[in-house]
């Protein structure tokens, strides 16, 4: 009982950490000036048209792959098959499970290894190409090797070693309703729960906050319309 009370107060803090900060660097993103129109060409002249450029930035990674196909592909594999390992992992927090969710178990179970693969080719990048070496700090690679562990505790518990889903649902059931119940002891499922919590906390001062980073970013989110229109950043307008 003393591992389900320690890692029942752990996330609960994690999680405070991870909404907060999220939400406090959205309203920094949101309030940061944007002086110049700087738009990556050729851009949209439309909202309608942003919106289109956001959605494929988003799903398809259009910059990066027109910017490197190498790392488009591990880049591209990592995050769907980081989506569908999520996805997946909704079973967990819902009762009775969506449809859905049951109809993406075969999916999301093997997504793990697309996931991982993804990652190692990520690192390896930093280690075999000189100019991504040059700018790798050691943040980069802890990120990339946490990640890595997630992924592979979450291979090992499912292919290796098999922990008590039923128990584990508990626990987690039991979290939203404040309503403890025992966590399973495996050392797989405490590695993997211990490492999903560090990334929580963390999560709101990295690299990764590039996930809703990617909406503010005025050479994505900006119309090209400064023939038609004088931009006055919201700072400098007049009261």
């Amino acid at each position: 009982m003393t591992l389900t009370v320690i890692f029942a107060i752990l996330f609960y803090l994690a999680t405070a950490l991870f909404s907060i900060g999220i939400i406090r660097k959205i309203v920094i993103y949101s309030k940061t000036p944007q002086p110049l129109k700087i738009p990556t060409t050729p851009a949209p002249t439309t909202k309608a048209g942003v919106v289109w450029r956001l959605t494929k930035e988003v799903t398809v990674f259009q910059s990066l792959f027109k910017a490197n196909k190498w790392i488009w592909v591990f880049g591209w594999l990592f995050h769907v098959g980081l989506l569908l390992v999520l996805l997946r992992h909704l079973r967990y927090f819902t009762e009775p499970v969506w449809f859905w969710v049951n109809w993406l178990q075969p999916f999301g179970k093997y997504a793990g290894f697309a996931m991982v693969a993804g990652l190692l080719g990520l690192w390896a990048r930093r280690f075999l190409v000189d100019r991504i070496r040059y700018i790798s700090s050691p943040s980069d690679h802890l990120m990339l090797l946490l990640l890595i562990a997630i992924g592979s505790s979450g291979l090992v518990m499912t292919f290796v070693s098999h922990t008590d889903i039923v128990a584990l649902k508990s626990f987690v059931m039991g979290m939203l309703y404040f309503d403890l119940q025992m966590l399973p002891s495996t050392v797989a499922l405490l590695i993997h729960l211990a490492l999903v919590i560090v990334l929580m906390v963390i999560f709101p001062i990295s690299k990764l906050l590039h996930a809703p980073g990617v909406f503010f970013s005025p050479t994505r989110n900006q119309v090209d319309d400064v023939r038609e229109h004088r931009h006055v950043s919201g700072w400098s307008a007049k009261p």
